[in-house]
Parts: C-alpha cells; structure tokens; sequence
C-alpha cells in the first residue's frame, strides 16, 4: 500500500517543518514539500494538522494473568484501542512464574502476542533466580531480540525480586548488554502496611494508597540506583508517581549515572481523591501501583518531564472490569491492581501538557515516542518521520476536541479513569506498517498483522562499562 500524507506540519522530536510524507511498503521513502502522489496512492490531507512519529507506549499489560484473574484487554483489544488513539507500538511484559523457566514463559507471551494488530515487543521479568535464568537471559538477549529485564520490588510472596535476585539478574544485564527496569516500592513495607490498615477495619479502596505511600517507593527507587550505582548497570525506572522517587531519579542523574525515568499518563493527571468515592466501582477502578497521588506529586511529575529527568510516559494498561475488581469488596487487598489508558494516552498529555504550555509540540514527541525508542534500541526505526523509518505515523488535529468516556472508547472495559475529560487535540488517521488503520473515528485493522519487534543489545556501551568493571576490581594488598 502506497500512502501520500499532504499538507501537514511533520513535527519529530527535534524540528518541526511544512513537509509532505510519502509511505511505500511499509516504510518511510520521501519527506519534503510537494511530493507527487504515486498512481493507486491513498492520499491522506493533514492541512492545518501535524504529522507525527506514532506513540509508543513501553509500559503495558494486555492479557495478563494476575491476581486470580485475567486483563480484560489482550493483544488484540489492546493494540487496537492504541492505534485508535495513536499509539503504534507498545512494549509489553513477560512476566513468568516464580520458578517457571524464562523461555516456557516468553514463548508462552509470544504466543497470546500472534493476535495483535500493531507492532510489539518485550520486556522480561526476572521473579527468581537460579542458573537457568542466568543462561536463559543470555538466550533471550542474543536470540531472541530483548534488551531489557524487569524487577518488581513488590508483591512480596509473589513476583517479588528481592536484593539477591537484582544484583544476581543486573549483573546478567551488564555482562549481555541490556538494560535494567524497577517497579519500585518496598515491598516488604506493603505488606506490613496492608495487614496493619486492614486490622485496623479499613477494607475499602480507600486502604490502597494508604498502604503504599510516596515514601515506600522513594525508598525502593534510591535502594534500586545505588545498587545499579554500584554494579555499573543502566537503570529504568517505570511508573514514577512521586516525588521521593523522582528526586532520587534527578539526584542519581546530575551525579553522571545512567538512569532513566518513565511517568505515566494517569498519574500526571489523576489524584487521590478518588480512592475516597463512596461508589465501590468508582474508587476500585482506581486501585493501581503505585497508586495516584496527591497533587503536589502530580506537578512535581510535570516538572520532571519539563527538565529532561523524566524521560518517557506510557499507560500501565491493565484492566480489570467491574466484576473483576469485586473480588475485594470486602478487602482491598485483594483487588486486583490495574487500570487503563492505551487509547487516551496521547490526548490527554497534549491537552494537558502542549496546550497549557507544559510542553513544546517537540517535547511531546519526545516523551510519547523518541525517548523510548532510543532507550530502547529502535531509533530512528521508529519515533522518527525520516526515509527509511517504519511508516507508524500520527496525524494530530489541534482543533479536534471530544469528551471521553467508556461508552465510547474502544478499550475492552467498562470504566475510563479519563472519564469525562473533554480534551481538545486528537488523532484524526493513524497508519500502521504504512497503511491507514484509523480514520475520523473509524478503525480499520486486521488481526494478527502486528509485527514482533528485535531490540538489540547495547553492546558497544556494555563493553566499555565492563572494561571499566574489570579494572575496578579490588586487589589483595601483600601484608
């Protein structure tokens, strides 16, 4: 499919120009002004609009098997609600069993992945240590194209990694070249913290975020740095809610280390008022980790994207259905932690992040697509609007304005955290693998088309840091 996008304001992370784009199997193959349409071309009129790199979400869940029960969006749902909103490719997570053996549990993904409609790739979590998971991280960097290992702080008694599992697996990631991610908060303080509010005879959602404050995961951040501080491994910090967590981020960057940090969409625009709705539904749908904050964190989030130490947002998309979450009706412990956004994401930050003045259009693009991509190792494939580049592309209409609401979406859930935002700037065509797959509200996609994505490790780096590692090695003074 040949697609010729005219007109349009092509706005990359770096410059913004008057170009068109012409899109030919797939890829990138002309950006420049007045380009002549090939014969058959779809041509799309983004006059007055901007054309952007399509938005990459690096922090979601689709399909996920998680306390007692099932994400209710999977990869073909999923995909589908971030394409309608923009989003072109997501990096979602491998997250095996304790003890189960890492390539059972990533082939088992990749199989649940075959449905999507848009490009993705991986993430693994590393939930247990032992020689097979040392050699299976090998596999999975130098055959299978993943570069980057999780570690959940949390969940103690579940998919927790303790410190021995995250020096054992950060030490792996440094000697393949890959990079480290955190869920940070301290899991051990969660879990006391949820029996103590509990016994008290607070069982509702209210209990949630009272359970796991700032200073849980302030304390798991800083722990998390220092360790990769010390065995010389990049770091990724996801879902930063907080300014504990951002301050040691900011601290550990003006210092020279290498350590990124990921914000995401709910947790820049939503608070913690709504854990305190006196409807079940309402503060249930809310239950996340971290959970949302109050305000103060909220713009100390902004502040962070604004001076570079945040470097990315996505979603955490992970949704639990009403029924789903009545599992903890009657303790909040046992709600199950998810929420959405795939769909909104992009909307709601250029609503509230470009039209308030937050961000510049460029900023935008940065921190939706470009900084992920190049975090990850899939620069200038994609986050770009350059030859050569995959065609996944935004067309953005500033004056374009809608209410959101789950009546609407096409996310498969029956809340929106969103709900009631009317937001003005949308997507009004998306184009996927160079074909338009979103169109004035209409989606067009076909499942299964979506395209499992290599990230090659950073080996050039690691080699340095671990000549570095070799050198700083102690010697035994002769006594």
């Amino acid at each position: 499919m040949t697609v010729l996008i005219t007109g349009g304001t092509v706005v990359n992370a770096d410059r913004s120009e008057r170009a068109d784009v012409l899109c030919e199997e797939g890829l990138i193959t002309a950006v420049g002004e007045n380009l002549d349409a090939p014969k058959g071309a779809t041509i799309v009129d983004a006059g007055g609009q901007y054309v952007m790199p399509g938005g990459i979400d690096p922090h979601t869940h689709m399909q996920l098997p998680f306390m007692g029960t099932v994400a209710s969006d999977d990869f073909y749902s999923g995909t589908a609600a971030g394409l309608a909103g923009g989003t072109t490719m997501i990096i979602d997570f491998v997250i095996p069993a304790p003890q189960q053996n890492l390539m059972d549990a990533y082939n088992e993904w990749r199989g649940w992945a075959e449905k999507s409609v848009a490009d993705y790739t991986f993430h693994v979590a590393i939930t247990w240590w032992d020689d097979s998971v040392h050699a299976d991280m090998g596999t999975l960097v130098n055959e299978c194209g993943v570069n980057s290992f999780k570690h959940f702080m949390a969940y103690k008694g579940a998919i927790m990694a303790d410190d021995e599992v995250l020096v054992n697996s950060f030490t792996r990631a440094r000697e393949l070249g890959a990079i480290c991610t955190v869920h940070a908060e301290n899991g051990e303080l969660v879990f006391r913290l949820q029996k103590d509010i509990y016994e008290k005879g607070i069982t509702g959602p209210e209990g949630h975020p009272l359970s796991r404050p700032p200073e849980v995961e302030g304390e798991a951040a800083n722990r998390a740095i220092r360790i990769a501080e010390v065995l010389k491994v990049p770091l990724y910090v996801v879902h930063t809610s907080c300014r504990q967590a951002l301050e040691s981020i900011t601290r550990a960057r003006l210092e020279g280390q290498r350590v990124f940090g990921e914000a995401l969409a709910g947790h820049l625009l939503i608070d913690d008022s709504v854990y305190r709705n006196t409807d079940f539904e309402v503060a249930a749908a809310h239950v996340m980790s971290p959970p949302f904050r109050a305000p103060e964190h909220q713009e100390a989030l902004w502040h962070g994207l604004q001076s570079g130490s945040l470097q990315t947002t996505a979603t955490d998309h992970c949704c639990f259905c009403a029924d789903q979450k009545a599992a903890g009706k009657d303790d909040f412990r046992l709600i199950p932690n998810g929420t959405g956004g795939i769909e909104n994401r992009l909307e709601v930050l250029w609503d509230q992040g470009v039209n308030t003045g937050r961000l510049t259009m460029n900023e935008f693009v940065a921190v939706t697509s470009t900084n992920a991509a190049q975090i990850f190792n899939v620069y200038p494939r994609k986050g770009s609007i350059s030859v050569g580049a995959d065609a996944d592309i935004v067309v953005w209409d500033p004056e374009a304005s809608k209410t959101i609401s789950a009546k609407t979406h096409f996310q498969n859930v029956d809340y929106n955290i969103f709900e009631g935002m009317t937001v003005t700037g949308c997507a009004s065509h998306t184009i996927s693998q160079g074909k338009v797959v979103y169109a004035n509200g209409e989606l067009q996609v076909e499942r299964g088309v979506g395209r499992y994505v290599d990230r090659p490790a950073f080996a050039p780096y690691y080699e340095a840091l671990n000549r570095q590692a070799q050198l700083a090695e102690p010697v035994a003074v002769d006594r």
